[in-house]
């Protein structure tokens, strides 16, 4: 008889352009409310809905920035390869490689209120229930009767195992932190200070808004 602990492991993937207190606040409460071993921060490398991304920064400051986010986290990590994959970055081949290369795992993938609204139309949705359980964060501008009612169709759609998140409805975008940035306008308290402190470093996002 195997009786080996399998890790629960939390996955917070984003283009992270830049990386806010809201991603982190949301990956903690996924931690605290579903006990997991840890949370890994994927950042995409080329996802196929963001071909347009022309005011961002490049994949080694996205990466770096969530870098330092995270560094003083003993519960979080970093994994590069949807940064490292040719092509573009799809969800269901990065969980199903990470399957592969832990099998004694389980995961769970972490999402907001408006991706599991849209989740039928991501690449390939019945492999992504295959291989993890989504973690739906629930929002005070959508009611819960909204989400359950889409966790009920994508059950029966695919499978899939679906739970509420609950977390602080701190309303932050990374395209509204870039648009800030590019007005001038400060953005400190929106993230963590060693990423601020890095934007500012490098002049990130100081390009006009077109």
């Amino acid at each position: 008889m195997n009786d080996t602990k399998r890790r629960r492991v939390g996955i917070m993937g984003g283009t992270f352009d830049p990386i806010h207190i809201g991603h982190l606040i949301l990956a903690e409460c996924a931690y605290e409310q579903f006990r997991l071993d840890t949370v890994l921060f994927l950042p995409s490398g080329n996802p196929p809905h963001k071909t347009d991304r022309t005011d961002g920064a490049t994949d080694a400051e996205r990466l770096e920035m969530v870098a330092l986010a995270i560094r003083d986290n003993p519960h979080f990590s970093l994994d590069s390869e949807e940064m490292q994959r040719g092509g573009y970055s799809y969800t269901s081949d990065t969980l199903v490689s990470l399957r592969k290369r832990h099998p004694d795992t389980d995961y769970f993938f972490i999402i907001g209120a408006d991706s599991l609204l849209s989740f039928d139309t991501w690449h390939e949705p019945e492999i992504i229930c295959r291989n993890c359980a989504l973690l739906a964060a629930a929002r005070d501008r959508l009611p819960v009767s909204a989400m359950e009612e889409k966790i009920g169709e994508l059950k029966k759609l695919y499978g899939a195992e679906i739970h509420l998140l609950y977390t602080p409805n701190i309303d932050i975008s990374s395209t509204d932190l870039r648009f800030r940035r590019q007005e001038g306008r400060s953005l400190r308290y929106y993230v963590p200070d060693a990423v601020l402190q890095y934007i500012e470093q490098k002049e990130i996002y100081r390009d006009p808004v077109l």
